[in-house]
């Protein structure tokens, strides 16, 4: 097993889909030996051209790595994908732990890592699809400090920041900020679709609303970039899923209800997006909320 204090030379990336395939591209890129496993293996063969090596198995991926990173769609998958994993991890493996798994999916992760007596980083990572591919993420980190240099190649190769809040993973600081994040962000998605929905069922032109809050205080670059993607129905390929940000929404009003808070506004929106999943969106960028106005979809 490699010393603590060395970086990683090595990384498994488990999950390739939209955030993975881009984190994996730039992490072999940057000269890690880099191993990647995805279920529908399909997903991750292109990457092979940029370096990394395409495995069959979990197990197959993380075996001898220094760093094991998994994104994946929420903590179930995750769990299930180490659990194929564990005859193959070394006691001591640096856990980078980036899928969005809520507050009772990283309990279950970090019950696992005890057992297996892996290092855990609690590091998810705020951006979508374009940061991914360019390696400017924002990883939200806790994690023990004596292991920060092992892990430092893998974040510097997908971040452009790397903030550490915490040095226990198995507390959640990185998840829980995680969360209060994307609670924002979901619900300015919601906000900018219900805007133009009643827009159009006013009869309002959208472009005079954008105009009439240019420059302001009300504006802002995320507003610009949603009602842009559903003026132009460019609403594929996603940045940020449809279904993805429904379970994000049940994961924050879980989290929410765990600790005591009510998140109307969270739970209305999870809501939304069910129906607009329901109208054929789901594989749609959540901007899709839009379609959840109306009954026709």
């Amino acid at each position: 097993m490699m010393s603590k204090n060395l970086p990683a030379r090595s990384v498994a990336v488990l999950g390739t889909g939209i955030m993975g395939s881009g984190m994996a591209r730039n992490l072999a890129r940057s000269g890690l030996d880099t191993r990647v496993w995805n279920r529908t293996r399909a997903k991750a063969e292109p990457l092979a051209a940029d370096g990394a090596r395409v495995t069959d198995t979990p197990a197959e991926a993380v075996a001898g790595a220094d760093v094991v990173l998994t994104i994946l769609y929420d903590g179930q998958a995750a769990l299930e994908t180490m659990r194929q994993a564990q005859d193959a991890l070394r006691p001591g493996t640096v856990w980078a732990q980036a899928t969005t798994a809520g507050l009772d999916g990283l309990d279950a992760l970090a019950a696992f890592a005890r057992e297996k007596e892996l290092v855990l980083i609690d590091s998810p990572v705020l951006g979508t699809k374009q940061p991914a591919e360019s390696g400017q993420l924002l990883v939200l980190a806790s994690g023990p400090v004596p292991v920060r240099a092992v892990v430092r190649p893998v974040f510097d190769a997908i971040g452009s920041r790397t903030v550490w809040v915490g040095e226990h993973g198995e507390e959640a600081a990185a998840t829980r900020l995680k969360l209060v994040i994307n609670s924002w962000v979901l619900n300015v998605t919601h906000g900018a679709a219900e805007a133009l929905a009643l827009a159009k069922g006013l009869g309002v032109d959208p472009q005079g609303f954008l105009d009439a809050i240019a420059d302001g205080p009300l504006d802002n670059g995320y507003l610009r970039v949603k009602t842009s993607q559903l003026l132009e129905r460019d609403l594929e390929p996603p940045s940020f899923a449809t279904r993805t940000a429904e379970k994000d929404a049940r994961l924050i009003v879980a989290a929410g209800e765990r600790a005591g808070v009510r998140l109307d506004v969270a739970a209305a929106g999870a809501e939304r997006f069910r129906r607009a999943i329901a109208q054929g969106h789901g594989d749609e960028d959540m901007a899709a909320s839009y379609f959840a106005s109306f009954d026709d979809g």
